[in-house]
């Protein structure tokens, strides 16, 4: 790989209320959160040197330690501000942010209820540019081996590390089949999402996507939802059986990466990304713009 590994790169990260050098950025190897999964991040984007829904995306950080049962030490207007310097000390404008807090070393075991909760954040460079016309042929999808669990086994409503581990062994299987990404189901068999983003079908006029009761609802998909809404689409949150796919026009997959990224085909089913697609793309790339330049 020719890209500069991210603990070698130049640059500040905001570490426990201090900018330290990124190189200087470390954790010790025995911190509970990498052991245990006691761990839980958010994914961001800055256009234009504007946060996207900053607030939105602290607030769930914060809900989200809490369902691990941690209290991250900061309130979310000191998150923040604390994303925004580092964006400022980084000099950065189109950027990706990534906020991560996770419970310490004091304690090794399961339980770990002295351990200090640690908060960091770091940018770095992610341009908001695309070619549209390459973007609407569309990515390719498998379909993933793992389900997503019973939120009575597992805490979906979480942010949370630890359930990122199935999404990664997917995606790899994926790509190494040429794919993009891997659907998942839930574990009633039902259409959920994709590795590290939420999915949209559309039928007749119509956006369908999957109730997020057992995954979690994205901030992107919460705003695509409420753009199409704007233009008049009818919204169906719904139980989709894998079954069904084979009876849409469109269908895309929303994220804080994907934005609205049209998709081609999933498996055996194959779709024709349209023109409902290409409005919410171009709605939401319109969005997320600072209000200054949307205007």
């Amino acid at each position: 790989m020719s890209a500069t590994p991210f603990d070698q790169r130049d640059g500040w990260i905001w570490y426990d209320g201090q900018i330290v050098p990124w190189k200087d950025a470390k954790l010790h190897v025995l911190s509970h959160g990498l052991h245990y999964g006691s761990s839980v991040f958010e994914g961001e984007r800055a256009y234009g040197g504007e946060i996207f829904k900053s607030t939105e995306h602290s607030e769930r950080l914060k809900k989200s330690a809490q369902i691990l049962d941690f209290e991250i030490p900061y309130t979310v207007a000191e998150i923040d501000a604390a994303k925004r310097l580092v964006l400022e000390k980084n000099g950065q404008r189109d950027a990706y942010l990534r906020p991560v807090a996770w419970r310490g070393s004091e304690m090794m075991g399961v339980a770990a209820q002295d351990n200090r909760i640690h908060l960091a954040i770091a940018s770095w460079e992610w341009p908001s540019y695309f070619d549209p016309a390459q973007k609407m042929k569309g990515i390719r999808i498998d379909m993933a081996e793992y389900r997503r669990p019973d939120p009575a086994t597992a805490p979906s409503a979480a942010k949370a590390a630890g359930l990122y581990m199935i999404c990664t062994i997917s995606k790899h299987k994926a790509e190494r089949k040429g794919y993009a990404d891997a659907l998942m189901l839930d574990w009633q068999g039902r259409v959920a999402e994709c590795t590290g983003a939420n999915v949209f079908f559309i039928r007749d006029g119509v956006v369908h996507t999957p109730i997020a009761d057992c995954f979690l609802d994205g901030i992107t998909r919460r705003t695509v939802i409420d753009l199409a809404k704007r233009r008049g689409f009818g919204v169906e949150e719904r139980r989709i059986m894998p079954e069904e796919l084979s009876s849409f026009n469109e269908c895309f997959i929303t994220g804080t990466a994907a934005e609205v990224t049209p998709v081609s085909e999933i498996g055996s089913y194959r779709f024709q990304p349209g023109n409902m697609t290409r409005v919410l793309m171009e709605d939401y790339s319109a969005e997320v713009q600072p209000r200054s330049k949307a205007a």
